[in-house]
């Protein structure tokens, strides 16, 4: 399958718009959400702390997700945000392999990092990256980076 290399991105990589019309047909919308809050300026992840990271394979894009403080937090917590990998590279440790790295981020200023899933899949998913649900309203999943 090849090397997955991660990148820290300070722009929207230009073929955001091939996963975001997979992720569209999908059913998700956040990565339309991030590419209008992106443009609007409202979230570029460039807060202390926060950031983009895209993975890519030889030259292709093929996972995005940002790492953002989260805004519903009153202690140094972390939120991830806007996660999404391609169909065709999941099953290869991508996902994985991204979440690792923004989490690496994440322990360089946080405490702890949450993420909100709706899915049984993103669940499976995120208990498998080391994260335990959590009950808090506006959070499914947290981590806590002292013990990584």
């Amino acid at each position: 399958m090849g090397q997955v290399d991660i990148q820290l991105t300070t722009h929207l990589p230009p073929q955001i718009r091939v996963l975001e019309k997979e992720a569209v047909g999908e059913g998700f919308r956040f990565l339309t959400r991030l590419i209008a809050e992106w443009h609007s300026g409202i979230n570029r992840f460039n807060a202390p702390g926060e950031c983009l990271m895209a993975a890519y394979r030889n030259q292709q894009l093929i996972g995005i997700g940002g790492l953002a403080v989260d805004p519903y937090a009153e202690k140094n917590m972390a939120r991830l945000r806007r996660v999404y990998v391609s169909a065709s590279s999941r099953r290869h440790h991508v996902g994985q392999t991204l979440v690792k790295a923004l989490v690496a981020h994440a322990a360089l200023r946080f405490q702890s990092v949450c993420l909100f899933t709706d899915t049984a899949a993103g669940d499976a998913f995120y208990l498998k990256c080391g994260f335990m649900r959590t009950d808090d309203e506006h959070a499914t999943h947290v981590m806590c980076l002292s013990n990584i």
